[in-house]
């Protein structure tokens, strides 16, 4: 059996390209593959701070003279929002003004660039209710493979929706080098967490992403980050603490970088810089092992 793409997420998992059992799962054409740039995927619960991370974490790249593209996955097509001062029109709403016939597109119609060069790209999703996540990244990394953007790219992030781990937004973890969680220090952000490291648990059976670490957001304390990151064998990379001058940022159309200078906000930013060079530089991936849902409950004493 073989599902529409557009309104589904993809081949039966018997034709030997699935991602576990129970998986409907596409397996990744090999053309496809991002191979000319280090790949990061970033996910967390929705709220979280995803977006605001991802467009810092960009422009820390490009501090460190990196050619950045980062490529927002979520239908509200906002990641890029602090980075261009606006919000962009999507892939999916650029391919369906030409009727999908990408050879009329010209690169400016869907790329934009941001803040100190950052590359800009917004996939937006499928119509509410109907299409499926995946297919919208996979389209727009075959934008992007076409008109041979990824090949002056240093580094590409992925800013993927919410919590949803199901086929379709795991998507980006078949192109991804390391995936990256951005949690806050509470339960619900941390039993999103566990799923997410599950979900790239299983990818990594089959793809090369593999758990980078963690970084704990709007969050005073990380005692119980820790404690998960401790017992699930994962590592935090940076803490962001919540501080006003992150939350103004994005009411102000602007990074953390174009923000002007206090104490507090000269420490953020050296600790995205510092979580940048980190991720540059690699190192050792993460073998996390995910609780199943009762014994994570019993871990954080959610009763």
């Amino acid at each position: 059996m073989t599902l529409d793409l557009k309104s589904g997420c993809g081949a039966c998992a018997s034709e030997g390209f699935g991602d576990g059992e129970g998986s409907v799962q596409v397996h990744l054409d090999p053309r496809m593959q991002i191979d000319t740039a280090k790949v990061f995927a970033v996910y967390g619960k929705g709220g979280i701070g995803k977006s605001t991370t991802s467009s810092n974490l960009s422009v820390a790249f490009s501090k460190l003279g990196k050619r950045v593209l980062q490529i927002g996955c979520d239908p509200k097509h906002d990641s890029t929002f602090t980075l261009t001062k606006r919000l962009m029109p999507t892939v999916i709403d650029v391919l369906e003004s030409v009727e999908f016939h990408t050879e009329e597109l010209r690169v400016e119609d869907f790329v934009f660039e941001g803040y100190n060069g950052v590359m800009c790209v917004e996939a937006g999703g499928p119509p509410a209710g109907t299409g499926c996540g995946g297919y919208v990244v996979g389209q727009t990394v075959k934008l992007l493979k076409e008109h041979h953007l990824l090949e002056d790219t240093d580094v590409v992030i992925f800013d993927v929706l919410g919590d949803v781990v199901c086929g379709g937004f795991a998507a980006p973890l078949q192109h991804a080098d390391r995936a990256v969680i951005v949690t806050a220090n509470d339960f619900d952000s941390i039993f999103a967490m566990n799923r997410i490291v599950a979900a790239i648990g299983a990818k990594a059976r089959n793809y090369k992403v593999r758990l980078g670490g963690v970084i704990a957001n709007r969050s005073a304390a990380t005692d119980e980050v820790d404690r998960f990151c401790e017992a699930t064998g994962l590592d935090r990379l940076a803490h962001f603490p919540d501080l006003d001058v992150i939350r103004k940022s994005r009411l102000k159309k602007s990074t953390l970088f174009e923000m002007e200078s206090s104490p507090e906000l000269e420490a953020v930013k050296e600790e995205y810089l510092k979580l940048a060079q980190a991720l540059w530089n690699g190192g050792e991936p993460k073998e996390a092992r995910s609780m199943k849902d009762r014994e994570i409950f019993d871990f954080l004493g959610f009763d």
